[in-house]
């Protein structure tokens, strides 16, 4: 088997939303890497890593011991993604896609009836790919193992730190609850402010009483009536 130049990575243009997900990530396609092998049906190898030491290119895909439903309790490996030279041109055409999302297909995750399945990948890793080209069931060419890839893993409840900047989690309810305090505090206070100066305002508010008006009752008696004029 001739070995090929070529070392599967990680896309890396364009960067890519879920790059690597809890089931799925991402390759760069092999363009151009097996331009010598026009009639060869091109393989994606996906094994754990410990266990690529020991991959026989010679087992035939969607036999037992390459079926992505026996991944990986009995099966070391699985192959999918079979394509020809020209889903791999040399030339990059604008618009064309140019990677491959490894885990994508889930309908056919259970059905062994479809051995090549590219399903969900069913655990963290590390993995490791390679791409093998067969003509027929013969191998004629490989290139290198990639470098170990790890999945992204949801974190335990458990093993989410309880501190804050190195404060404990009860220093941190201490302080929340004496914002609160602080907090009804203050609202008090301004409601007693508002309370006493619109008090103020009331008392100053003084309307003096009229005074009586006094009025002095005089005795005319040092006058007397004039008797009327007579005729």
């Amino acid at each position: 088997v001739d070995r090929v130049r070529y070392v599967p990575f990680l896309t890396k243009t364009p960067m890519l939303e879920g790059l690597t997900t809890g089931s799925t990530f991402v390759l760069e396609q092999p363009r151009c890497v097996f331009d010598k092998y026009r009639n060869a049906d091109i393989w994606l190898v996906v094994a754990l890593e410990n266990t690529t030491a020991t991959f026989n290119n010679s087992v035939a895909p969607g036999t037992a011991e390459r079926a992505f439903q026996n991944f990986p309790n009995r099966a070391p490996a699985y192959m999918t993604l079979n394509a020809t030279l020209a889903n791999y041109p040399c030339s990059e055409q604008r618009g064309n896609i140019t990677v491959l999302r490894v885990g994508s297909e889930t309908s056919c995750a259970r059905d062994k009836e479809r051995p090549t399945c590219n399903g969900p990948l069913p655990g963290p890793g590390p993995y490791q790919v390679k791409f093998l080209a067969l003509e027929g069931s013969e191998p004629v060419a490989e290139t290198f193992w990639s470098l170990p890839i790890m999945l992204r893993t949801a974190k335990s409840p458990n093993s989410i730190s309880t501190t804050d900047g190195g404060h404990s989690a009860g220093m941190i309810a201490l302080t929340t609850i004496l914002s609160i305090l602080f907090a009804i505090l203050l609202a008090g206070l301004v409601a007693m402010f508002v309370f006493w100066g619109s008090d103020a305002c009331g008392g100053s508010s003084t309307f003096s009483k009229p005074e009586a008006v006094s009025v002095r009752r005089y005795n005319t008696h040092h006058v007397y009536d004039q008797p009327a004029a007579r005729l």
